[in-house]
């Protein structure tokens, strides 16, 4: 069947904001297709989360060269659904994609941040997607064997070649975001964003980043506002279920789950409850309460629990006492490992 998008998809169900000080507007939930869209899942569930999330007013669809099992096999489905129900409506969307963690065998093929890596990521990212530009293209990692200048020349080269409209930085620190931000800028190139990871338990942003991106006008776009399903009210009785990754070892393991933290979601959950919400609403919901975070990227298995996160977008505001509430349990600093792929 045809696929007829929703005609009041735009009538203020999802909120924008605008990019840093670009002239670019994104929605406030992004849907990445970092996990449940590859070749090993049911490619008509990973197309009914596309659908839904556009009639939802999702514009944003968060891509890597390295998404899904296979590598690329996101891509690949993207690049299906695209064909079948999207591509009228191409000029609606920002598609981003990434470039920087291990991709194909050789030397050339990663991890890396080098021109060659760079370039023949993007390529070949174009070709799956069968998009003729990205609307951000980001290095995806930092990498310490490659010169930023480097790095900052592919992203430059694509930009000009008008394969990438905008250009971003994912996962860099403070200091290198800086460095790229006075690389790009000298070749007359904006840095759009960064992509950090950020949530309740992973707060790292606040110790500078935030603020570096609002001085120098750069958006924000957080991943794993959810620790990867953690904060969630599944694993609130100590047990992760059989179906979560934690439970299958898939990016996050199962030493996540330590007392301390069961204790945290508690309280956390107990919050939530109080605003009306899911322990996972009140944890996007929360990495937007500051404005300098552009929007909050989400993933999904079902076009139920999509539904739900994206009723994150209208929830309640928060008030003085939560917010204190919230960060007496979860001040102490995360000590977790970073994330292997984003």
């Amino acid at each position: 069947m045809t696929f007829q998008a929703d005609p009041h998809r735009y009538d203020g169900r999802m909120p924008y904001r605008r990019c840093g000080r670009s002239g670019l507007d994104l929605p406030i939930l992004s849907l990445g297709l970092w996990q449940n869209f590859g070749a090993s899942d049911v490619f008509e569930t990973g197309r009914a989360m596309i659908r839904r999330a556009f009639d939802r007013g999702v514009t944003h669809f968060d891509l890597a060269n390295n998404y899904g099992t296979p590598y690329g096999s996101a891509e690949d489905n993207f690049g299906r659904w695209m064909t079948s129900d999207l591509a009228p409506h191409r000029d609606e969307l920002i598609i981003s994609s990434k470039a920087g963690w291990d991709m194909w065998p050789g030397p050339y093929g990663g991890p890396s941040g080098s021109r060659k890596y760079v370039i023949a990521s993007c390529e070949q990212s174009l070709r799956r997607t069968t998009l003729d530009y990205f609307d951000i293209f980001y290095s995806h990692r930092m990498d310490e064997t490659t010169p930023l200048e480097e790095t900052a020349g592919a992203l430059v080269q694509l930009h000009r070649q008008g394969k990438a409209l905008y250009v971003g930085i994912s996962a860099y620190t403070v200091e290198a975001t800086i460095r790229m931000v006075e690389l790009l800028a000298s070749e007359g190139v904006p840095m759009l964003v960064h992509q950090p990871r950020y949530s309740l338990l992973h707060r790292d942003v606040e110790g500078g980043l935030l603020a570096e991106l609002a001085r120098v006008g750069a958006g924000c776009v957080v991943f794993s506002p959810l620790e990867q399903g953690l904060l969630s009210d599944r694993f609130l009785d100590g047990l992760p279920p059989s179906d979560s990754r934690l439970a299958k070892g898939i990016t996050i393991t199962a030493d996540r789950l330590t007392p301390a933290t069961i204790e945290r979601l508690r309280a956390l959950s107990a919050i939530a409850a109080k605003r009306g919400q899911s322990l996972a609403q009140m944890a996007i919901a929360w990495t937007l309460r500051d404005t300098r975070v552009t929007s909050a990227i989400i993933g999904t298995r079902t076009v139920r629990q999509l539904d739900e996160l994206l009723d994150a977008a209208n929830g309640p505001s928060f008030d003085e006492g939560e917010l204190r509430e919230i960060d007496l349990v979860t001040r102490a600093p995360a000590n977790d490992p970073p994330d292997r792929r984003n």
